[in-house]
């Protein structure tokens, strides 16, 4: 027992994640020796945290908000999507215990369509069109996805268009040989038509964020087997989902995400990759509907 593999999220505040769920559930589906424990750990608490994790006998563990820029920083080895994000959402020592940093959301975002929408990113136009609505932290992980899956052309649509152009800005000078435009919402419209893959990674439409009837697009314009996708997945099905099933899109939700990107950490600390299954799912989507 002394040698059971340790592992943890922590967040401020973190009582609301449903990462200990899937690993714990993991854990006892492989017959694993283990546990995965929740930790929170406030912005004046986090760097201790990190430089006496090792010390408290814990093998890694995952990062939420908003501790994922300082994780970035305190690594001593980051992987590729962690160095073209910018930020770090899980955190695994090396066999000399060397801080190892990597971030799984780009991951995460391409397994869950990939599972639910097989051909997702090979059945399109050879000019691989996305319409990405929000420049926030969870962007940056979709644009790197699409970007890595050969996504020619990207349209960023945000609130304040300056985050959205310094986040463009970001890719289209990096080695990844993007074209991404920045626009405002009073732009975005004009994109619609000519998407293939339209993702929403806003709070519109998200439980507690002033839940609205309907999303501020028409997505009746979209062309012939566009896809849709939301980060959210709460509720399962946001306003922008439902508009685009109504408008005729082929539609995946957001709760795979969270699924897919647990999977890499889990194999680092445990030394056994999951598979994401319906179990799982129901056993994550049971524990939403009793909140």
């Amino acid at each position: 027992m002394a040698d059971m593999k340790q592992a943890f999220v922590t967040g401020y505040p973190i009582k609301h994640s449903r990462s200990p769920l899937i690993h714990n559930y993991w854990l006892r589906h492989y017959g694993l020796e283990g546990s995965y424990t929740a930790i929170e750990n406030s912005p004046e608490s986090f760097a201790g945290f990190l430089k006496s994790f090792a010390e408290q006998g814990l093998s890694g563990g995952n990062v939420t908000i908003p501790h994922k820029e300082t994780a970035f920083a305190f690594c001593e080895k980051r992987d590729a999507a962690a160095v073209a994000i910018g930020a770090v959402n899980t955190l695994w020592l090396d066999e000399n215990k060397v801080v190892n940093g990597g971030n799984t959301d780009a991951y995460g975002f391409a397994a869950n369509l990939d599972a639910q929408m097989p051909g997702w990113d090979t059945d399109l136009t050879s000019e691989k069109t996305a319409l990405v609505l929000g420049a926030g932290g969870a962007s940056r992980a979709v644009i790197y996805a699409l970007l890595t899956r050969g996504f020619s052309r990207i349209t960023l649509i945000n609130r304040t268009v300056e985050r959205a152009q310094q986040l463009a800005e970001h890719f289209n000078n990096g080695n990844l040989k993007a074209k991404i435009e920045a626009c405002g919402w009073d732009k975005a419209q004009d994109f619609v038509s000519s998407a293939d893959l339209i993702v929403n990674t806003t709070s519109l439409g998200m439980s507690g964020h002033g839940e609205i009837q309907s999303f501020p697009l028409d997505l009746n314009v979209a062309k012939s087997g566009a896809l849709a996708t939301d980060i959210v997945y709460i509720p399962l099905e946001t306003a922008f989902l439902a508009q685009a099933r109504q408008a005729g899109l082929r539609c995946v939700d957001g709760l795979g995400m969270l699924l897919h990107q647990a999977v890499p950490g889990f194999e680092h600390w445990f030394g056994v990759r999951p598979e994401v299954t319906e179990k799982l799912r129901q056993i994550i989507l049971d524990d939403i509907l009793k909140v």
